[in-house]
């Protein structure tokens, strides 16, 4: 039937599934629960007249109905950056596919009161569950104090030694990018980490001297950054050239993008003199000068794979994408063989 321009179709409900199947309604909700017992046929003609008129549960109704809250809160502390924002999406994602919802709410951890406030607000609510992104060694200890009477799941990176059943992303991505290096014939390398307040950071870091130490080489040091381009320009203007550093492994790529303007201010060739990579893959890193080699990462699953977790702890039944997110290396032309004499008057 078509419907006058303008109009909104009624939403569908199961006496509509019901009457299109020929069968009663109370058939029709056991075939949305998953019940045994019932003919294939019977089952069949539901399942058409679910997809004919575009059936979805009403949450809101269900959770009336079973007493269980279908709504998760995603506790966060930074989205304007490109791999929290595609965790937070994945997660969203599950969840809605899942038939929950997501309530985001962000707090700046070294602020007491907005943290406390946080808390106060996720115990009043009506919640399924609580995921904590917490990247930051503050924010996960306050989390883990804290006393909710709902399951909480942490999303902190996994530590390197707690790698038990997969390798961290961590670990495979800088892998990749010094076995890369290396082949191209570098041996002195410099890093540029991320706040060592975060869990990133510091996996980040020991994922890089375990891969140098894999082809029995040693950092020549290390710059503690905070994530920004800025805090990688000011990196790349103390980088210490003199000790024959040919390559510097930066631990994101916005701080990659500081230094790569800081050595050419400096009057290094890039790549000639010294090669540059990132990690995350953000969409700009293509656009770099020189386009940025770096570590692409698939947040989204990431975020899907978390609250698959959560799903199972909260009876959603075993969920899918529950393998954690692959790191790749892509190759760009910010890397390059490296120099044979020595960078002198700079």
């Amino acid at each position: 039937m078509t419907l006058p321009a303008g109009t909104r179709r009624r939403r569908a409900t199961i006496y509509d599934v019901a009457r299109a199947a020929g069968v009663s309604h109370q058939t029709v909700t056991r075939v949305l629960r998953g019940f045994e017992g019932i003919r294939p046929e019977t089952r069949e003609r539901v399942q058409a007249a679910l997809g004919e008129l575009g059936y979805r549960p009403n949450m809101a109704a269900r959770s009336l109905a079973t007493n269980r809250s279908r709504r998760i809160c995603a506790l966060v502390y930074e989205l304007l950056q490109v791999g929290p924002s595609k965790t937070i999406q994945g997660a969203s994602d599950a969840a809605r596919e899942a038939g929950y919802v997501i309530d985001v709410i962000t707090v700046d951890p070294t602020d007491d009161d907005a943290v406390q406030r946080a808390f106060d607000v996720m115990r009043e609510e009506d919640l399924a569950g609580i995921l904590a992104f917490a990247p930051m060694d503050l924010l996960s200890e306050r989390i883990a104090w804290a006393d909710f009477s709902v399951p909480v799941l942490m999303e902190t990176q996994t530590d390197l030694d707690a790698a038990a059943h997969h390798t961290s992303v961590s670990e495979q991505g800088l892998t990749q990018v010094v076995d890369h290096l290396v082949a191209l014939g570098h041996e002195a390398f410099f890093h540029v980490s991320g706040p060592l307040t975060w869990w990133a950071s510091r996996n980040r870091l020991e994922a890089y001297k375990n891969a140098l130490a894999r082809h029995g080489l040693a950092s020549h040091g290390s710059i503690e950054g905070s994530w920004t381009p800025e805090s990688g320009y000011r990196a790349g203007h103390d980088l210490p050239l003199d000790t024959g550093v040919t390559a510097v492994v930066a631990a994101n790529d916005q701080m990659a993008l500081g230094v790569l303007r800081a050595l050419s201010e400096r009057g290094l060739r890039l790549p000639e003199d010294m090669s540059v990579t990132g990690f995350d893959d953000i969409p700009e890193s293509a656009y770099f000068q020189p386009p940025l080699t770096t570590v692409r990462l698939d947040y989204a699953r990431q975020g899907r794979a978390f609250m698959n977790r959560m799903l199972t702890l909260l009876g959603a039944g075993e969920v899918d994408d529950a393998t954690p997110a692959r790191a790749e290396l892509v190759v760009r032309s910010s890397v390059a063989a490296p120099r044979r004499e020595p960078i002198v008057g700079l």
